[in-house]
């Protein structure tokens, strides 16, 4: 399909998955995901080849699914172990696909190309989501819109003074330079906001702190549609140290053409065992995302239909450099059909950047 890149995409969150059986269609694929009695996680398709019952109708018998429908068993690999059938005959053709599936970072990340061009060197750095010194919140929800149209938001914070009012506004975001940065299929959309007025949640967590301060927003973009952002907040002039920031992940997986699976995470380095703090940002994400942005990208893929950026020809301001940007290089990746075209950055790991960039000060350096 045109709008799907072969791909690294996250099925779940690892806590998602355990000894049931779940479904979740990824890439208009229903997908079987369960973990084994080892505890490794598999991933096959949901649907069995006999009747076309969906296979988490059924129940894990050791470390094979049973089909709810017949009985037919299936292995890890997708091969057919059992027909209960009294011939006990199985067909060559009686097995489902399994895709390749990596645990990382937290994230069950599932490969639905060509098995030879799997390679988990492919999917980009989110280390911070697991890593020792951080406090890690994240959640999952569903958007009716396609997955660049969400990203478009993503990679434009300018939105945040006039969608996310009250919450995240900021005149200082809008007034702020962007600078765009291209490194192979990487993408940077960065903006540096000095001396300015802090937005309301970040005025809220920094203590109520009343005086301007230099805000920063970096985001990293990998194709297909996987984002860490470096967010926060310091008094003007001070380093990075002396104020407070977030690690924020958002990655898109598609269910469908308009239908989008919104994975996102925040990583503190703050007041970690502060569960207030958790309860005060799952709170602000909540009203931001699940309400501000889901409600406008929503109403755009509304206005939209069926029709595409192309067809319709959106007029395009400066703010819009890094989505247009990442639009062109994944239509350049989609029309190659070609994973090894995806070349990553050889930048440093996002803990590696920070290690050395935490004093840093006005203007702050990016730690994506």
């Amino acid at each position: 399909m045109a709008y799907l890149l072969d791909a690294w995409y996250v099925a779940a969150w690892s806590h998602e998955v355990g000894r049931s059986l779940l479904e979740r269609v990824i890439c208009e694929r229903p997908i079987l995901l369960f973990r084994q009695q080892n505890g490794e996680a598999v991933g096959m398709s949901n649907m069995c080849p006999h009747r076309f019952a969906p296979l988490n109708m059924g129940k894990l018998i050791g470390d094979t699914v049973q089909c709810g429908y017949h009985g037919l068993r299936f292995a890890v690999d997708g091969k057919c172990v059992l027909n209960p059938d009294g011939h006990g005959i199985i067909p060559p053709k009686m097995k489902v696909r399994a895709y390749p599936l990596v645990e990382r970072y937290d994230m069950l990340w599932i490969w639905l190309g060509a098995l030879d061009r799997a390679d988990p060197a492919a999917i980009p750095d989110f280390s911070c989501n697991t890593a020792d010194g951080f406090r890690r919140i994240g959640g999952m929800f569903e958007v009716k819109a396609n997955y660049e149209i969400i990203t478009d938001n993503l990679l434009d914070s300018t939105h945040a003074e006039f969608v996310h009012e009250g919450v995240l506004s900021s005149d200082a975001i809008t007034m702020s330079a962007l600078k765009t940065i291209q490194s192979e299929s990487t993408i940077w959309a960065n903006r540096w906001c000095p001396n300015g007025a802090p937005a309301p949640a970040w005025k809220a967590a920094f203590d109520n702190y009343y005086k301007p301060v230099d805000l920063w927003t970096y985001m990293r973009w990998d194709p297909p549609a996987h984002m860490l952002l470096d967010v926060g907040v310091a008094p003007v002039g001070a380093s990075r140290a002396d104020g407070i920031w977030l690690y924020g992940t958002d990655v898109l997986t598609p269910r469908d053409p308009c239908t989008t699976y919104y994975f996102w995470s925040f990583a503190r380095n703050y007041r970690i065992d502060d569960r207030s703090v958790d309860e005060f940002w799952e709170k602000s994400i909540k009203v931001a995302f699940e309400q501000q942005d889901k409600g406008i990208v929503e109403a755009q893929q509304r206005m939209m239909g069926e029709r595409s950026f192309d067809e319709l020809g959106p007029v395009v301001i400066a703010a819009d450099a890094p989505a247009v940007r990442a639009r062109r290089t994944l239509r350049k990746l989609i029309e190659n059909e070609n994973i090894g075209s995806v070349r990553r950055s050889a930048a440093e790991s996002p803990l590696e950047l920070l290690r050395r960039r935490h004093h840093s000060r006005a203007p702050i350096e990016s730690v994506v």
